[in-house]
């Protein structure tokens, strides 16, 4: 595997944390969003994905 498929992988595993940190805190200071909340989930399969597809 080449190995920018590594690192972006790895990136997108990063912006999955922040985005959850920054959903979170947005629930937290205004209220809970629900298309925040799916967008992340959406992100976060997204990096499963990419990630199940490395490792295989």
């Amino acid at each position: 595997m080449p190995r920018s498929t590594d690192g972006s992988t790895k990136a997108m595993g990063v912006l999955t944390v922040g985005a959850l940190v920054v959903v979170t805190a947005y629930t937290v200071a205004l209220g809970g969003n629900g298309w925040l909340w799916f967008g992340w989930v959406v992100l976060g399969l997204i990096t499963l994905g990419m990630a199940a597809t490395r490792s295989t």
